[in-house]
């Protein structure tokens, strides 16, 4: 791979990963374009294996790993979606995996992770740097490192989700306006992005974070990876990451991207009109883009929107109280 990410890293990926990952679909619902006054077209990576885009980035990297590293094994430190992607990668590659979680990842990640067979290692994000804990294991077994999104492979993987998002639009005749990617650490939104705006030029790309936690926002500001500026009081913990990766953000900014913020409850409301709509079920931090269109509709207006929908992994609670707000 060459030194600057871009396309020929995508194609290479989606050769890599023909016949490994699913072609998820491209779903629209006229009651939704009314409710936003734009026409809402949602790529369903929760339908994804592991039920989000994290397993085209991770079975990339994994493909792409000399026989010692394989027996030796990979480790990552994960919010949970990519700790599920490593652990499922890992089983079919045929290595070994150890998953640093945090304390404070729902449940259902959790049990993802451990069905796969990797071993699980908890952390207190309260006092303890994640990969910090990484290292501590990692180096004295000599585990391989599959990083969430600073990675040349792993954002190449993730932008094979981009790639087959413009052909579907191409096949559907439609043009995008805008293109907006939920963005933690941002390895999605840079690879997502660069196949969006090869295909088309004028599409505005945007990350979005949730409100108060938005790190990509101010580091495409300052030009430097900026960390959280707090610890995340969100139900968004898919995207609520400590810092911004610096190779997407070197990516993004040269895409001109630009940042949206939502609340708990803009998520919340996203993931019930995605079910009602779409019959579609979205974690909180995988319906955040979607969130965006429908909390500001006045800046989308008229115009054609792709969103990808991008991971469900919730526990049944949660979903449950998007679907069933308590009554006031």
């Amino acid at each position: 791979m060459t030194a600057e990410f871009g396309m020929h890293d995508i194609r290479d990926a989606a050769e890599r990963l023909a016949g490994r990952v699913v072609h998820t679909p491209v779903l629209h619902a006229p009651m939704l374009d009314a409710l936003t006054g734009c026409r809402v077209l949602v790529k369903a990576e929760s339908l994804q294996r592991t039920g989000s885009f994290k397993f085209r980035g991770a079975l990339n990297a994994m493909l792409q790993l000399g026989d010692g590293a394989r027996t030796r094994g990979v480790i990552t430190y994960s919010a949970g979606n990519h700790g599920h992607a490593v652990a499922a990668a890992a089983r079919e590659a045929g290595c070994p995996a150890v998953i640093v979680l945090p304390t404070t990842a729902p449940a259902i990640k959790v049990e993802n992770c451990r069905w796969w067979g990797a071993e699980i290692v908890l952390y207190d994000p309260a006092v303890q740097d994640r990969e910090g804990v990484c290292r501590a294991i990692a180096e004295p077994r000599g585990l391989h490192l599959v990083p969430p999104f600073d990675d040349i492979a792993v954002m190449a993987g993730q932008g094979t989700a981009g790639l087959e998002f413009t052909a579907q639009l191409d096949a559907i005749g439609a043009r995008p306006d805008a293109f907006l990617v939920c963005c933690s650490g941002g390895g999605l939104a840079a690879g997502a992005a660069t196949a969006i705006r090869a295909r088309f030029p004028e599409a505005a790309c945007h990350v979005v974070e949730p409100a108060g936690l938005d790190k990509m926002a101010r580091s495409l500001a300052s030009g430097v990876p900026e960390r959280r500026p707090a610890e995340p009081a969100t139900l968004m913990d898919g995207i609520a990451g400590p810092v911004a990766g610096a190779r997407p953000l070197a990516v993004l900014r040269r895409l001109g991207a630009t940042g949206l913020t939502v609340t708990d409850d803009a998520a919340l409301a996203a993931m019930a009109a995605a079910f009602r709509f779409l019959k579609l079920v979205l974690e909180p931090g995988g319906a955040a883009a979607l969130a965006a269109v429908l909390a500001d509709p006045g800046r989308f207006a008229g115009r054609t929107v792709a969103v990808i929908g991008t991971g469900g992994n919730v526990d049944a609670d949660l979903f449950a109280r998007a679907l069933l707000p308590p009554r006031s």
